[in-house]
């Protein structure tokens, strides 16, 4: 098992990580343009991944957009706004947010801090503190609150990483399919375009 420190993000920090991630998607979706980051915290020049989601609020709520990485050798603030990109464009869900969908739309930024290798996924994770990266099949990943908020054990967490992946559910135990951890800080809108909390 081994580790890499990332960054740790103040309340503020994570606040304006999603009001960037925020932006980027506006920016992205009602003009076709690339926000740029401007001035950053001194936070998000560190070198490090992130992920951004994108929610729906309408009706029973829906995954509208999710991408990013655990790793990245570019600065905090340029993932974010990619990923936010990323997540809002037709290659995250398979159709691209509209500018009708913006305001029933909730923003969350997972930053992360440690990445972990493991060749026992089952014994080192901790279910709402680690993500789960599936480098295998078509690759994948989950947020470290997804487990948690569906109630998931550190099987079936793992299972599922596998499916979205396109992967066999115990794929996970195969020796050819590297399963990554990671930690990370997610940073969320409790409402669209609202206040931000830390989970």
């Amino acid at each position: 098992m081994s580790q890499r420190q990332g960054v740790d993000l103040s309340y503020e920090d994570g606040a304006r990580a999603v009001k960037l991630a925020r932006e980027a998607v506006e920016s992205y979706v009602e003009h076709g343009q690339r926000e740029q980051p401007g001035s950053m915290r001194e936070a998000f020049y560190e070198r490090t991944g992130a992920f951004v989601r994108l929610e729906s609020t309408r009706g029973r709520g829906s995954l509208r957009g999710c991408a990013g990485g655990y790793r990245s050798d570019d600065q905090l603030g340029h993932v974010i706004v990619d990923a936010a990109i990323e997540a809002a464009s037709e290659d995250s869900c398979g159709s691209e947010v509209s500018p009708s969908e913006l305001p029933n739309l909730t923003v969350s930024v997972c930053a992360v801090r440690n990445v972990v290798l493991t060749d026992d996924p089952l014994a080192d994770m901790e279910l709402g503190t680690h993500g789960v990266a599936i480098d295998g099949g078509e690759g994948s990943w989950l947020y470290p609150t997804v487990p948690v908020e569906n109630g998931w054990s550190e099987r079936e967490y793992l299972d599922r990483i596998c499916r979205k992946a396109k992967l066999a559910p115990t794929a996970w135990q195969d020796d050819d399919v590297v399963v990554t951890l990671f930690e990370g800080q997610v940073f969320r809108e409790r409402e669209a375009d609202g206040s931000i909390e830390e989970l």
